[in-house]
């Protein structure tokens, strides 16, 4: 019952307040323009939300603390801990304001967030077991505190990427904290019990008035408090929870503003872009490029927090394998949602997963091919080159190649060369004929001069290359033109073009 009431007065608080601070900010010139393609807003809108969640919280917990003290309502309601949390909160709220008035630079927020998470970390709210990497023993100070400050900057920043959308942060935060509330209920946390439920209650306030359209803005004073006080809470306690309880449940529920994070790092160096730029290629990005509106983007996303919510509760009494289980879950349903997206990012790291499976065929491959230029060196006739040229590509992925030839011949020779010495096509057995397209490298000459022209060939496939044509690039085509040339048939000095090409035709049907 208790419950029920600090949710609904939390409810009822921030509507209130979510209210005022519109009318106010409007009043003042305070809302924000749109000012990129990025802002999906059309009217200036006040981005001062944050107030109304954070002070919503504050005198809600605050009313539930005193009422406890002297009404005595069965439970002890830890203050001295809501204040270690209090503190290092109204520090990132203050961050948050700040930027809303004047954006800051990223390595002073960060800088500023690291200080809360210190502070944190001094109040009690730690990483202190890590059951997958260091069994039962409590992990050291220094290792406890970089995964604190980790854990912390994840998950609010998190939640401030992820507002880019009407009640898009605030909602997937709603099914957030409902499951760390229900986590506190399993675990018997007090303090996490209160700050969540009144922080749920907040939220629902607030949405009335951030819905599509919406009519006032989290701001980083609210996205950054909410990912702020999320992982904090869920820290709290964690030293006496199992690892899937103090890991993998937390891990689970917050899924989708980390997975949004995780694809907006990856995204960015993969593509060489500042980690700390914007862009418009967010997972809400997406759903509108294929068609959604807003509300419907956000009614999908609301669905996806919901499905990470609900996957992470059989976590709560993990048996053999439920961790393993909800993992692939979630591994299987990411992968196939991010392909269904679009994320080129998301293909390209499959096709590095698949070429490291491939690893061992690649370097089978491409040694052929430098046995083959170390053959070519030694070559002495056309018959032995056709012999190389055939080993080297029988096995690889090529359908083909072409060969074609002409002598470089001296400045007195009075033959016009008008077409090469000779030609020759070999398609591997049970190739197709059709080309889907090749690769031609120019065969020069001593003197620099192209004298002929080696060209391989492969039909459209969805299969990737399993060789590196660097090996054919570098090295081969050089051999290739001096084997050539090399061929005492081929060195033209007195006799005509013409006749050289009908000897040297005959030797290779010969190969053929």
């Amino acid at each position: 019952m208790i419950y029920l009431v600090i949710f609904a007065g939390a409810l009822v608080v921030s509507a209130v307040m979510a209210r005022t601070v519109r009318d106010m900010a409007n009043a003042r010139g305070w809302a924000i323009a749109p000012e990129s393609a990025r802002h999906l807003h059309e009217k200036p809108v006040p981005r001062l939300g944050g107030i109304a969640i954070m002070l919503s919280v504050v005198l809600v917990v605050t009313s539930a603390v005193i009422a406890s003290n002297l009404l005595h309502l069965g439970y002890i309601f830890p203050t001295s801990t809501f204040l270690g949390l209090l503190g290092p909160t109204l520090v990132v709220f203050g961050l948050g304001l700040a930027d809303d008035f004047r954006p800051l630079s990223p390595y002073l927020k960060f800088g500023v967030q690291i200080v809360a998470a210190v502070w944190l970390f001094l109040n009690g709210f730690r990483v202190s077991h890590l059951q997958l990497l260091f069994g039962d023993r409590e992990i050291g100070n220094v290792a406890a505190l970089g995964l604190t400050i980790f854990w912390v900057l994840l998950i609010t920043n998190a939640f401030n990427l992820l507002d880019g959308l009407d009640g898009l942060a605030a909602g997937s935060a709603l099914f957030s904290s409902l499951v760390v509330f229900i986590v506190a209920l399993v675990t018997g946390n007090t303090l996490t019990q209160i700050v969540t439920i009144a922080l749920a209650g907040a939220i629902v306030g607030f949405l009335r008035y951030n819905f599509s359209p919406a009519t006032i803005f989290l701001g980083d004073c609210g996205s950054l408090v909410i990912g702020f006080v999320l992982s904090a809470v869920s820290l709290a306690g964690s030293e006496k929870a199992s690892t899937a309880v103090a890991v993998a449940i937390p891990v689970v529920s917050f899924g989708l503003p980390i997975l949004d994070t995780f694809m907006a790092v990856l995204r960015r160096f993969l593509n060489g872009k500042p980690l700390f730029g914007a862009d418009d290629q967010h997972i809400h990005h997406k759903l509108l490029q294929r068609g959604l509106s807003h509300r419907q983007a956000v009614v999908v996303l609301y669905a996806v927090s919901a499905c990470f919510a609900l996957i992470s509760l059989p976590l709560l009494s993990p048996a053999s394998g439920t961790i393993a289980a909800v993992l692939s879950v979630v591994g299987l349903g990411v992968f196939f949602g991010l392909q269904h997206l679009g994320y080129h990012e998301v293909d390209e790291l499959r096709r590095m997963a698949r070429r490291t499976w491939e690893q061992k065929t690649i370097i089978s491959n491409n040694l052929a091919i430098h046995r083959a230029t170390d053959e070519l060196a030694e070559a002495t006739s056309v018959h032995e080159v056709l012999q190389i040229l055939k080993k080297a590509f029988q096995g690889n992925d090529y359908e083909g190649f072409e060969l074609s030839f002409t002598p470089d011949l001296p400045k007195s020779h009075d033959s016009p060369a008008t077409s090469p010495a000779f030609q020759y096509e070999w398609r591997k057995e049970g190739g197709t004929r059709s080309k889907g397209w090749e690769l031609r490298l120019d065969l020069l000459s001593e003197r620099g001069k192209v004298c002929g022209c080696f060209s391989i060939n492969r039909s459209y496939s969805k299969s990737s290359l399993r060789s590196d044509v660097d090996c054919l690039t570098a090295e081969f085509a050089s051999a290739l033109s001096m084997a050539l040339q090399r061929d005492g048939e081929v060195q033209v000095t007195t006799t005509g073009i013409t006749m050289v090409a009908e000897r040297v035709s005959t030797r290779i049907e010969g190969v053929a």
